[in-house]
């Protein structure tokens, strides 16, 4: 069974983001969130009063909130009450559209036991950096003002819902058990009438893709999102969506270690180190993957060299054409074959 991408059980510990927590709160206080003591009550500057430890009820504006370098401090002190999950997102990338509707529709189902934080990448290039977001959707949490990664790429619902699941066991490990409320009034209830508009359907075959990746058929999904781009060469989501579950199809059954091993006895095997590429791309080390194909198309012709390239453009759609990285990589592809 592959462990990629990053499963819920491989939670990492994010880096100390007490600089941003520092800007927010100058000077209003002199202790420093998410700093070495990782005191299960709460950071210094977190709230004291109900919720931040008894588990009480405290009343926010909504469970999905969007948030920014400078309002940053308001979840890291909601955290000491509930767990945050942080999506981090742009408007272009296509595998967030996927994610952001799963992650919004099960912070709603649980009821005010958790709160959805969205940050979009562009404009807020801090908390990028902070939570340490090579590609995007890059998807983390905030438990007792602390970070915790926990995937990158869009994710089938019922791995998400596992992902939520070990969030929560995790934060009462940490004596985070709270339960916010929506305006004074009682949180949403699983399966509750919400009244609110139905979600615009997604085209045929999206949905049939979409529906074979929480079976974990991606085999199928792929059919179906490349008979999406047949009918329409222009379909942006359907590129997007084909690069992330053909990522997906490929690492299914395999190891990390099996991938690895495999790669580091053939260093000029192209299949081989096409694999270990996919798993770089599924934990995040864009720049690895794009360095260890492009290292390898100078030295290589035929049928190898446009896998590579194939591999290389699928890639780009994944990360995104305006990305820095993904510009110079596109540079330095066209050098070597050209």
């Amino acid at each position: 069974m592959t462990n990629v991408p990053p499963t819920p059980s491989g939670l990492r510990g994010a880096v100390d983001l007490s600089s941003l927590v520092d800007r927010a709160q100058r000077p209003a206080a002199q202790q420093q969130p998410g700093g070495a003591s990782g005191a299960a009550g709460g950071p210094g500057g977190a709230p004291s009063g109900p919720g931040s430890e008894t588990g009480a009820d405290v009343t926010v504006p909504s469970l999905v909130v969007d948030i920014t370098d400078d309002t940053f401090q308001d979840v890291l002190q909601l955290s000491t009450i509930v767990p945050v999950i942080v999506d981090i997102w742009a408007e272009w990338c296509g595998p967030c559209k996927q994610l952001s509707p799963i992650l919004e529709q099960l912070t709603e189902e649980y009821a005010g036991r958790v709160v959805l934080a969205k940050v979009d990448a562009d404009t807020n290039p801090q908390l990028v950096q902070a939570f340490q977001a090579q590609s995007i959707p890059t998807v983390a949490a905030l438990i007792g003002g602390r970070p915790l990664g926990l995937f990158v790429g869009a994710l089938p619902e019922a791995q998400v819902r596992d992902v939520y699941e070990q969030v929560l066991q995790a934060a009462e490990q940490n004596g985070v058990s709270g339960r916010v409320t929506v305006d004074g009034a009682a949180a949403p209830v699983e399966g509750a009438e919400q009244g609110e508009p139905e979600p615009e359907p997604l085209p045929p075959h999206h949905q049939a893709a979409y529906d074979a990746i929480e079976q974990g058929d991606y085999a199928t999904a792929v059919q179906e999102y490349k008979t999406a781009i047949a009918q329409d060469p222009h379909d942006q989501m359907a590129v997007a969506g084909l690069a992330q579950v053909s990522l997906l199809d490929r690492l299914n059954g395999r190891t990390a270690d099996e991938i690895r091993s495999a790669a580091g006895s053939a260093p000029s095997d192209v299949s081989a180190q096409l694999a270990v590429a996919d798993l770089d791309i599924s934990g995040g080390h864009v720049e690895d993957a794009f360095g260890r194909l492009l290292d390898l198309v100078p030295t290589v012709f035929g049928e190898d060299r446009e896998a590579l390239r194939v591999r290389l453009v699928e890639y780009f759609e994944l990360i995104g054409a305006e990305d820095p990285r993904v510009v110079a990589a596109r540079r330095r592809l066209a050098s070597a074959l050209y």
